[in-house]
C-alpha cells in the first residue's frame, strides 16, 4: 500500500489522505470514511476538480451534518467557545417555552382589545395600541441610557433578569382581559417591561456572542444564533396553532399552561447561563478568585469560578468598589493628595472609607487593563480586612491592627496594603494567566473619569 502523500480536512471534520496512483495521478480517500466505516478512493485526474468521474468532496457527508451546517457557525466546534453547545441547547429550550407563552399572552391581549367583539371600537383599540407602543419606546430609550454601560460587566445576570421580566410582562398581558377597568394601564406596563427586555436581551446577546466567537466570527455566530431562534420560533408557532384551540375556551387551563411554560422557561434560562464559562473577570468573579487565593494560595480556574458565581441579585463583595471616580470626589486639599501619592508609583489613587467600607479609585490616563485589575484587587483586599476568613501573614497582621482601637487612619492602611500588594499581585496575576483567565481585558465596571498627578514626591513628572 502506497504511503500517504498528504491529507486535507474541512474545519474539525474527518481528514482524508492522498496517495500516488500507478499512473502518476493523485488518489484521494473517500469523504466520510471514518464516519461510515467503509473504505474507498477516487482518483483526481488532471484538468478537473475531481477528474470528472470521481465523487465530489462533500457528497458523502451525512445528511445530518449538512443540516447542522445551516444552523452552526462555520468551523464548529473549533470556531466557538467550549460552552457554546450546552448554552445554545438550553437557550433553544427557553426560546421554545417563551414562544408558546407569548402566543397565550398575544391571544389574551387581542381578546382584551376587542377582537371578535362586534361592539368593540376600532379607534379605541388603535388608541390603546399606540399608547402601549409609545410607552415602550420611551422606556427603551431611558433604560438604555441608565443601564447600558453596566450590562457588559454582568451579562449573565442581566440575561436572566431580562427573561424573568419577560415572563412577568406576559403574565400581565394574560391578566389584562380579566381586569378590563385598567386594561390600558396593564398593557402599557407590560409593553414597557418587554421593551426593557429587548434592551437587556439584545445587549447581553451581543456580549455573549463576543465571548463565544473565537475566530473573529461574531457576525457568523450571531447570524447562526438568529437562524436557530427562527427555527425554534417556527416550531413554537406550529405547536401554538394546535395548543390555542384547546385552551382558549378555558381561562384556568390557559393559566395553568402558562405557569408550566414559565417554570420551564426560567429553569432553561438558568441552565443556559450557568453553562457559560467566561474567561474575563468582572467584580464578582474577581472577588471569588481573590478570596480563594488569599485563603488557600491557589487561583480558581474559569470553570470553577463561573460555577460559583451567583446569578441572582444580592451578592457582592463586602466592600463597595468604585473605579474611575473623579479626582475631586477623593480629595479636597494638597495634603490629602500628598498622603495618597506617598509611597507608591501606581497609575491610580485609592481612598478607603472604613466606616462605610467604601473604596473609590481615581485612574490615571496611563492606566491600562492590568493597572485597573490591580486597583480592583487592591480595593477588594481592603474589603477583606474588614471581613472574616484567613488571610496571608502580612495581611492578617494588618487586619489585627485595623481592628484594634483606636481606628487607624485609612490612608496609612492604604499605603501599607500597597506595599503588601507589590509583592502579592505579581504572583496573583501569574496565577490568573496560568489558570486560563484573560488578563489583557476585563469586565469590571469602570467610569470614564481620568486624572493626572505627580507620580511621587521624589519624581516631579506629570
Amino acid at each position: 500500500m502506497a504511503d500517504v502523500l498528504c491529507s486535507e480536512q474541512f474545519g474539525s471534520g474527518a481528514a482524508r489522505g492522498c496517495r500516488a496512483a500507478p499512473d502518476g495521478s493523485l488518489q484521494w480517500e473517500t469523504w466520510g470514511r471514518s464516519w461510515w466505516g467503509f473504505s474507498g478512493a477516487f482518483t483526481a485526474k488532471p484538468g478537473g476538480r475531481d477528474g470528472g468521474g470521481g465523487v465530489a468532496p462533500g457528497t458523502a457527508t451525512p445528511p445530518l451534518s449538512r443540516l447542522l451546517a445551516v444552523f452552526l457557525p462555520q468551523g464548529f466546534p473549533d470556531s466557538v467557545s467550549p460552552d457554546y453547545l450546552p448554552y445554545q441547547l438550553w437557550d433553544s429550550v427557553q426560546a421554545f417555552a417563551s414562544s408558546l407563552s407569548g402566543s397565550l399572552a398575544t391571544h389574551a391581549v387581542l381578546l382584551g382589545i376587542g377582537v371578535g367583539d362586534a361592539k368593540a371600537s376600532v379607534s379605541a383599540a388603535t388608541a390603546t395600541w399606540l399608547v402601549k407602543d409609545s410607552t415602550g419606546m420611551l422606556g427603551r430609550i431611558v433604560f438604555a441610557w441608565w443601564m447600558g454601560s453596566k450590562m457588559d460587566c454582568n451579562a449573565k445576570q442581566w440575561r436572566l433578569f431580562a427573561d424573568i421580566l419577560n415572563d412577568i410582562a406576559m403574565f400581565l398581558e394574560i391578566m389584562a382581559p380579566i381586569l378590563p377597568f385598567c386594561f390600558t394601564i396593564t398593557v402599557c406596563i407590560s409593553n414597557l417591561a418587554k421593551c426593557l427586555v429587548g434592551v437587556a436581551g439584545g445587549a447581553t446577546r451581543a456580549a455573549l456572542t463576543m465571548h463565544q466567537a473565537r475566530r473573529n466570527n461574531m457576525a457568523d455566530v450571531s447570524a447562526k444564533d438568529g437562524s436557530q431562534e427562527t427555527l425554534v420560533n417556527l416550531a413554537g408557532l406550529l405547536v401554538s396553532l394546535l395548543m390555542l384551540p384547546l385552551v382558549s375556551d378555558s381561562p384556568s387551563l390557559s393559566l395553568g399552561c402558562f405557569f408550566f411554560l414559565t417554570a420551564l422557561h426560567i429553569y432553561a434560562n438558568y441552565r443556559a447561563v450557568r453553562a457559560l464559562v467566561i474567561e474575563t473577570l468582572n467584580e464578582q468573579r474577581l472577588w471569588l478568585v481573590l478570596r480563594h487565593f488569599l485563603q488557600r494560595g491557589e487561583v480558581l480556574g474559569p470553570t470553577s469560578a463561573n460555577q460559583m458565581e451567583p446569578l441572582w441579585t444580592g451578592f457582592w463583595s463586602s466592600v463597595s468598589l468604585s473605579l474611575g471616580v473623579p479626582l475631586h470626589c477623593v480629595m479636597s486639599s494638597v495634603s490629602e493628595l500628598q498622603r495618597l501619592v506617598e509611597g507608591h508609583r501606581e497609575p491610580y489613587l485609592l481612598r478607603w472609607d472604613q466606616s462605610r467600607n467604601q473604596v473609590q479609585v481615581v485612574l490615571s490616563q496611563m492606566a491600562g487593563p492590568e493597572a485597573i485589575l490591580k486597583a480592583a484587587t487592591h480595593g477588594l483586599v481592603l474589603g477583606a480586612l474588614r471581613g472574616d476568613g484567613p488571610l496571608p501573614g502580612e495581611l492578617e497582621e494588618l487586619r489585627n491592627r485595623v481592628r484594634a482601637g483606636p481606628e487607624k487612619e485609612s490612608w496609612v492602611v492604604v499605603r501599607e496594603t500597597h506595599q503588601v500588594l507589590d509583592k502579592l499581585f505579581p504572583k496573583f496575576l501569574k496565577g490568573l494567566q496560568d489558570a486560563g483567565w484573560s488578563t489583557e481585558k476585563h469586565q469590571l465596571e469602570v467610569d470614564e473619569w481620568r486624572a493626572t498627578w505627580l507620580l511621587s514626591p521624589e519624581k516631579k513628572v506629570l
